[in-house]
C-alpha cells in the first residue's frame, strides 16, 4: 500500500497471491506459483500471472478493479494491527505490549532492525569509479576487471539544451523516454572500459582483453559529487518497489543520446540508415561507428542536432544516471550498459560516487 496525495486513503499499490503446491513448498518459493497485480493511481494496472514461478514465463493481462479496489481508507495512528488482522482473517483482539527502543541494524536511528522500512528506490553506487583508471572491480562473471582510460568515441552536438536519453523505438511523435537540461554545445561521448584477467594457464587460453561497462554524455570537466536518477515528470518515486527503477525502455539492446529539439529527424534517420538500411542516406547526415558500444550517429542538417546510438546488453529498463557538481550543475549523464559492477576491496569509492 502507499499513502499519496491523499492522507485519508491509500492505494493498493501492488498484491501477490501465492499458490503453494504442497507442504512440502517453502515459503515464498521462486517456483511457486503466483498472481502479481499492479496498480497505479492514474487508472492503469497490471496482472501477472506466473503458473510456475519466477523462471517459468508469465502472462500479462490488464486486471478489472473497481476504484473502490483500488484505494482503501488509511487506518488512525494506533489501528494498523487491526487492520492487518481484518486482512488476515483473525478474529481475537490484539494485544500491545511495550518494547524497549533497539537500534537500527545499520545504525541510523533509534528503530529496531524489524520494524518494516518503507522501499527504497534504486542507488546508483559508485559510477564515477567506473571512469577512473586503476579501479578494480568484479562484474559477478570475471572476479577481476581493472578500470581503464575512458575511451572517447567523439562528441554530440546539443544546440536545444535538451538533452534526450531515450530507446529508439518509442512510438512515432510521442518523444524521446528521458530529457536532462544542459547547457546549449557540442559534449564529448565516451565510454568506460574496464579489462578482465585471465590467468594463461596453457596452449590456447584468453588473453586479457576490455569489456564496455557503461557509455556517458561528459557535460562538464568538474567531478560529479552527486548522482540523481531521471525521471520523467510523471514519474512518482512512492510507487516503486524496493531498487525500483524509473528509465528509458527500449526491445531492441538499443539506447540513445540525442538533441530533443530534433528528435523527430534524427530518429528518422535512424531508422533508414540502421533498420531500412537505406544506401542513399547523406554522410554527413548518417555515421556508422565501429569497435564500440556506440553504433552510429545521425546529424539533422536543420538545426546542427544529433543523434549517438549505443548497445545494451539486453532489453527492458535502463536508468539514466545525472551526475551533479558541488554547485549542482550537470556534469555528467550515464547509462550503465549492464549491471553497476562491484568495487573490489582495495578500491574504496570516493565522496559523491
Amino acid at each position: 500500500m502507499r499513502l499519496l496525495d491523499d492522507p485519508t486513503r491509500l492505494l493498493r499499490r501492488r498484491t501477490v497471491g501465492w499458490s503453494y503446491t504442497g507442504p512440502e513448498m517453502a515459503e515464498f518459493d521462486e517456483a511457486c506459483p503466483r498472481i502479481t497485480v499492479e496498480l497505479f493511481p492514474d487508472g492503469r494496472g497490471r496482472r501477472t500471472e506466473e503458473p510456475r514461478g519466477g523462471g517459468g514465463g508469465s502472462y500479462v493481462t490488464v486486471p478489472e478493479v473497481r476504484d473502490d479496489e483500488r484505494w482503501t481508507d488509511r487506518p488512525v495512528f494506533g489501528e494498523w494491527p487491526l487492520l492487518s488482522a481484518q486482512v488476515h482473517g483473525l478474529t481475537e483482539p490484539p494485544v500491545f505490549e511495550i518494547t524497549e527502543a533497539a537500534t537500527a541494524a545499520d545504525g541510523s536511528g533509534p528503530a529496531p532492525a524489524t520494524c518494516r522500512r518503507p522501499p527504497r528506490p534504486a542507488q546508483p553506487g559508485p559510477i564515477g569509479e567506473l571512469f577512473r583508471p586503476g579501479v578494480r572491480v568484479t562484474d559477478g562473471y570475471h572476479p577481476e576487471m581493472t578500470v581503464v582510460e575512458p575511451r572517447r568515441i567523439g562528441t554530440l552536438r546539443v544546440p536545444s539544451g535538451l538533452l534526450a536519453v531515450s530507446g529508439p523505438d518509442d512510438d512515432p511523435g510521442e518523444g524521446p523516454h528521458i530529457t536532462v537540461a544542459v547547457p546549449p554545445g557540442e559534449y564529448v561521448l565516451d565510454e568506460a572500459p574496464a579489462r578482465r584477467h585471465h590467468p594463461r594457464t596453457g596452449k590456447g587460453s584468453e588473453a586479457p582483453r576490455t569489456d564496455t561497462t557503461a557509455v556517458r554524455v561528459l557535460v562538464g570537466e568538474s567531478p560529479a559529487v552527486t548522482w540523481e536518477m531521471a525521471r520523467r515528470p510523471d514519474d512518482d518515486p512512492r510507487l516503486l518497489p524496493d531498487n525500483g527503477i524509473f528509465g528509458f525502455d527500449t526491445d531492441g539492446a538499443t539506447g540513445c543520446f540525442a538533441d530533443a529539439g530534433a528528435w523527430d529527424p534524427l530518429l528518422a534517420l535512424f531508422e533508414r540508415g540502421l533498420i531500412q538500411g537505406d544506401p542513399d542516406l547523406d554522410p554527413d547526415a548518417y555515421e556508422d561507428i565501429s569497435d564500440s558500444m556506440y553504433l552510429l550517429r545521425t546529424r539533422d542538417r536543420a538545426s546542427g542536432g544529433e543523434l549517438a546510438a549505443f548497445a545494451t546488453t539486453g532489453d527492458g529498463t535502463h536508468p539514466v544516471w545525472v551526475g551533479r557538481s558541488e554547485a549542482g550543475e550537470v556534469v555528467a549523464v550515464v547509462v550503465l550498459v549492464e549491471d553497476m559492477p562491484e568495487l573490489l576491496p582495495d578500491a574504496e569509492p570516493t565522496a559523491g560516487t
